[in-house]
C-alpha cells in the first residue's frame, strides 16, 4: 500500500511544544461580499464601503471569515485525520481589513490519548498573523484526531 500524499497530522505524530506554520491568504474584496452575503453580517461595518467617520480605515473583515480563512488555512494539516471539532475559546486581538494577507502559527499545548485507544484529543493554541507580524485573532482548538 503507497501513502496518501497530503494526508494531515495523526495524533502521534504530533506532542506539546510542537509547532508549524500554514501559508499565506491575502484576503479580497469579493471575499467579504460573498461572506456577508453567505452570513448575512449586513453590519455597516462590514457592508458599507465608506470609512470617512471610522477609527478603522479601510474596509473591515468580519473576525468570523478571519477564523474561517485560518480554519481553512489549517485543513492540509488536518486532512484525512482529523475527526471532530470539539470546542475552542476564541479572541479578536486586532482589526483586519480587506487586503491584509493572513497566516496561522500553531503550537500544540495539550496532547492526550482518549479511552478507545485509537484516537486522541489535541489541543492547539493558534495565532493567526497578518503581514506586519500583528496577531490579529488567537484560539484555541480542541480536536479529535486518528492514532496513525
Amino acid at each position: 500500500m503507497t501513502q496518501v500524499v497530503g494526508r494531515g497530522y495523526a495524533f502521534d505524530d504530533l506532542k506539546p511544544g510542537f509547532r508549524f506554520h500554514t501559508h499565506r491568504r491575502t484576503i479580497g474584496e469579493a471575499d467579504v461580499a460573498a461572506f456577508i452575503n453567505l452570513t448575512w453580517l449586513t453590519e455597516e461595518l462590514f457592508a458599507v464601503a465608506d470609512d470617512s467617520g471610522r477609527a478603522i480605515k479601510g474596509r473591515p473583515v468580519p473576525g468570523a471569515l478571519v477564523y474561517s480563512f485560518a480554519e481553512g488555512l489549517l485543513l492540509p494539516a488536518m486532512q484525512d485525520t482529523g475527526l471532530a471539532f470539539l470546542n475552542c475559546t476564541l479572541d479578536v486581538k486586532a482589526p483586519t481589513v480587506v487586503g491584509d494577507t493572513i497566516h496561522v502559527e500553531c503550537e500544540v499545548v495539550e496532547h492526550r490519548l482518549t479511552s478507545k485507544g485509537d484516537r486522541g484529543l489535541v489541543r492547539f493554541a493558534n495565532k493567526v498573523v497578518n503581514q506586519r507580524g500583528e496577531v490579529v485573532l488567537e484560539y484555541n482548538p480542541l480536536r479529535l484526531l486518528k492514532k496513525t
